[in-house]
């Protein structure tokens, strides 16, 4: 099968002139077969008018495109949103509120909601795969820095810890996927919370000598430990997942507070996970959105 081509600016303009070209591109992602009632499954509605609702000719079940997506009772024009995961999914290093509400010519709150949403969406994509085979943990300390925070580094800062996995083929010559969890404290019982919500129960899982992670071999199949030597790099690509995150969190968005800090974590590792993907980052991205349940802004400032 030939690889698809990436969509280009050009492409995407003459795609999506007006709210008429997003309102059939979204009828087809949330229908592909044809339109489905969400009640009785009919297969047959008419329109009413004004208030673009699909009313099923069967039930009269009213539902209509953004129903109970990230998009649903969304006052931002869809060609807006469309605009905003386009250039989201064509920049590698993540965009910035203040970026995006330059180019799209919207306010910072409008630009911010929009980034928000759709890095939510992004995590709960992810949260619907677990890591498999061989995988590496190990922990993280990043995002931003307390009033009490000084120049230490490492564990014993009081940087946002965070935990990290990535899976690897058997031979561990290459990573597969990511998971990245912010937590409040680094214990044992985070840890194996942890591994059981991300990691399938057959996982060879390989972390270093810390305590926390001693547990793990009563909860996991398999558990390695490898000693912290100086000078080795017996983790490797979870050591290089974090080093990447750290460029991601702190280049782009200059550090980030602890209320916020998960939905950047769940953007990079989407981003990651789907890096052999990227000419088809917009349409996942999209779908992502309307699989994803109504998230208001208050539940994003909370």
């Amino acid at each position: 099968m030939a690889q698809q081509s990436p969509l280009t600016l050009f492409d995407f303009h003459k795609q999506f002139r007006d709210e008429e070209d997003c309102k059939e591109y979204l009828f087809k992602i949330r229908w592909p077969n044809g339109y489905c009632c969400p009640r009785c499954q009919g297969d047959q509605y008419f329109m009413i008018k004004g208030r673009e609702l699909f009313k099923c000719k069967r039930c009269y079940y009213q539902t209509s495109l953004t129903a109970g997506t990230v998009l649903h009772r969304t006052r931002t024009p869809l060609l807006v949103w469309f605009w905003a995961i386009f250039l989201i999914s064509c920049d590698k290093r993540g965009h910035s509120t203040l970026s995006l509400s330059k180019e799209l010519g919207v306010s910072y709150w409008v630009s911010w909601t929009l980034l928000q949403k759709i890095r939510s969406a992004m995590g709960k994509q992810d949260g619907q795969y677990k890591l498999r085979g061989v995988v590496e943990v190990d922990e993280a300390y990043l995002g931003y820095k307390t009033e009490k925070q000084n120049n230490k580094r490492g564990r014993g800062t009081e940087k946002a810890k965070v935990l990290v996995a990535v899976s690897t083929d058997e031979k561990k010559k290459h990573p597969r996927f990511a998971k990245m969890k912010a937590v409040n404290r680094l214990t044992t019982e985070v840890v194996i919370d942890f591994v059981k919500s991300h990691f399938e129960e057959n996982c060879l899982v390989q972390t270093d000598g810390l305590n926390i992670y001693n547990a793990l071999k009563d909860n996991v199949t398999k558990h390695e430990i490898f000693p912290i030597v100086s000078g080795e790099a017996p983790l490797p690509w979870v050591h290089t997942i974090i080093s990447n995150a750290k460029a991601f969190v702190l280049g782009t968005y200059h550090g980030i507070g602890p209320k916020h800090l998960q939905v950047y974590l769940d953007e990079f590792c989407y981003r990651f996970n789907r890096r052999f993907w990227e000419n088809q980052l917009f349409n996942r991205m999209l779908a992502a959105c309307m699989n994803c349940e109504t998230i208001t802004f208050g539940e994003l400032t909370q």
